[in-house]
């Protein structure tokens, strides 16, 4: 019972639990906040190297383009920050245009990050946000496991403490292989014990900051007991201050040749970004709308691009260490942003001593956590096809990279839709003896709906590529029935579009079947298929009256054309 002060008898006022928990969801987006800093400000430090641009840039990434995201972009989860997807993209671009780490070598990678805002902002003005609808659920765990092993492939190198030069993750696990002999073993041994505890603590007490304990506490351990003396390789020294914003001086020529690298990366920008951000959305159940994140993508990378960094990217990566540190709003990002601010002011000196193998340890296991097993369990089980695209898209990611597995698997995923639609079921209806009704069949020559009577339903819309088999189809039922067929009924319930060349073979059909007194009549036509037909000149090779809106009147007109000639009125109901 409610009193007039607004509290129940129990003394809660209220609203006030929705309340408790909107301020206990906001309390933990903050502390994911937290540990996302701490576990991937030296990660952004690492994709400096891959960029060839000074190691306080990488923290730039994660400054300003990630409030910028936070204002624009719509997904509660994507983070935006440097990637080493794009980063490979533009260093390898620029590097013919520049010396490596020079003022114009910076100069022109901020360029590539202004010039992909703009690509992006025209991205939005023409809704270029709908090519994410080709990823489909199946393509975006394989994505994801791809993703996983990539990364995780990636990360042994400095959990064992040895060096690779090549950037492929096949390659980098043979030449990983190739140098275990001269595995660091105190390194190991550390990275074992980070990958132990962070695996059992996630399985005990998975809200836990495990993440931030442990970089925090090596740092500490570093310090104190100086790691870097038993071969352990820690983050080193790296320069502190804000970021100042300018336009980078580039000249038009040299605009102009920044194009194919911008080019390249905005659609790995559009695609992996739409690839992460939906499928944490369908994890969670959450809106999508990609063009408003294709706004946030173009605004991050325009504060990346006058900040004097680098082009940045929806991290999967990262977004998964998000999620995994129990992040549910941007709020974690802005807090990651402040960290990072706070971080590049006063605590850059702290940083140096964290060991490389402890951050590609966290990477490492959350990297695993990325392969979801049992999705791909549940893929395969109900749908073996789909789970053979699936494996597909993660192989192209690993052994071809990111963005290239993204495109294989949108048109892997194409060209199955565009197979099945070329290989459509189609089916004859005849009387079930049970239940008196018309029942679908397979199509085999020999069989008719009732004497003289076929109806015949062809499951997709008439285009090119399957018009033959429509044909083809007809040809075999009419040839080889039992009993002169007299009329061809059309079930055109799944039929919604003709194009030109279908509707060519279509009148070239009719007027066969015209020719051999075989009268064709069409039943379930809705208004699209009917002003295709008529379009198309289909409507005067069949005639008007032999257009229904429903299969019963078609057949009853079927019964009439039959009764007419003097054929045996066909049993049906």
């Amino acid at each position: 019972m409610q009193t007039g002060t607004g509290r129940s008898d129990s003394g809660t006022t209220a609203g006030s639990v929705p309340a408790r928990n909107g301020l206990r969801a906001r309390l933990h987006d903050i502390l994911a906040g937290l540990s996302l800093a701490f576990m991937n400000i030296p990660q952004v430090l690492g994709y400096t190297r891959i960029a060839a641009m000074p190691a306080v840039t990488g923290l730039y990434t994660v400054l300003l383009p990630l409030v910028a995201f936070a204002c624009f972009g719509a997904s509660k989860h994507l983070v935006v920050a440097a990637d080493s997807a794009t980063a490979a993209i533009f260093s390898s671009a620029v590097g013919r245009m520049a010396t490596p780490g020079s003022t114009h070598y910076m100069a022109l990678v901020s360029m590539v990050a202004l010039l992909s805002a703009g690509f992006l902002l025209v991205a939005r003005l023409f809704r270029l946000g709908f090519l994410a609808d080709f990823l489909s659920r199946t393509v975006l765990v394989g994505f994801l496991a791809g993703v996983g092993v990539q990364v995780a492939l990636a990360m042994t190198r400095d959990m064992l403490g040895i060096t690779t030069t090549a950037h492929n993750p096949l390659l980098q696990l043979f030449q990983t292989l190739a140098q275990l002999s001269h595995v660091n073993i105190p390194t190991l041994l550390l990275s074992a014990g980070i990958v132990a505890i962070i695996m059992t603590g996630d399985r005990l007490t998975p809200r836990a900051p495990l993440a931030l304990v442990t970089v925090v506490g090596t740092i500490m351990v570093s310090m104190t007991f100086g790691l870097s003396r038993f071969g352990i390789e820690t983050i080193g020294p790296i320069v502190g201050g804000l970021p100042r914003l300018s336009i980078p001086d580039v000249s038009w020529n040299d605009m102009l040749a920044l194009l194919p690298a911008t080019t390249s990366c905005v659609f790995v920008i559009i695609a992996q970004s739409a690839a992460t951000s939906r499928a944490f959305a369908l994890r969670f159940h959450d809106p999508v709308d990609d063009n408003a994140d294709i706004l946030g993508l173009c605004a991050a990378n325009a504060a990346a691009g006058l900040s004097g960094t680098f082009t940045v990217n929806g991290s999967p990566t990262q977004t998964a260490m998000a999620v995994r540190a129990g992040a549910r709003s941007q709020l974690a990002q802005l807090t990651f942003a402040i960290v990072t601010m706070l971080v590049l002011v006063f605590l850059t000196a702290p940083l140096q001593y964290l060991p490389r193998c402890v951050l590609a340890s966290i990477v490492f296991t959350v990297a695993l956590g990325m392969i979801d097993l049992q999705a791909m369990v549940a893929i395969r089980r109900e749908s073996p096809g789909e789970f053979g695209l699936a494996l597909m898209t993660a192989a192209a990611v690993v052994g071809i990279g990111v963005e290239q597995g993204i495109f294989l698997a949108i048109a892997l995923s194409l060209f199955r839709h565009v197979r099945h639609s070329y290989e459509p079921h189609t089916m004859i209806l005849r009387r079930d003896g049970q239940s008196g009704l018309l029942e679908p069949y397979d199509v085999r020559p020999g069989q008719q709906t009732a004497p003289g009577l076929i109806v015949y339903r062809f499951c997709a819309d008439l285009f090119y590529a399957n018009a033959t088999r429509f044909a083809h189809d007809v040809q075999v039922l009419v040839d080889n029935a039992p009993t002169p067929v007299r009329c061809l009924v059309i079930d055109a319930s799944a039929i919604t579009d003709i194009d030109f060349s279908a509707a060519s073979d279509l009148r070239d059909l009719f007027t066969t079947l015209r020719a051999r007194h075989v009268t064709v009549i069409f039943g379930r036509v809705t208004p699209y298929l009917r002003a295709d037909m008529d379009r198309h000149r289909i409507t005067p090779v069949i005639s008007a009256v032999n257009i229904h809106a429903q299969l019963h009147t078609a057949i009853a007109a079927a019964r009439k054309v039959m009764t007419d000639s003097e054929i045996s009125k066909p049993t049906i109901h």
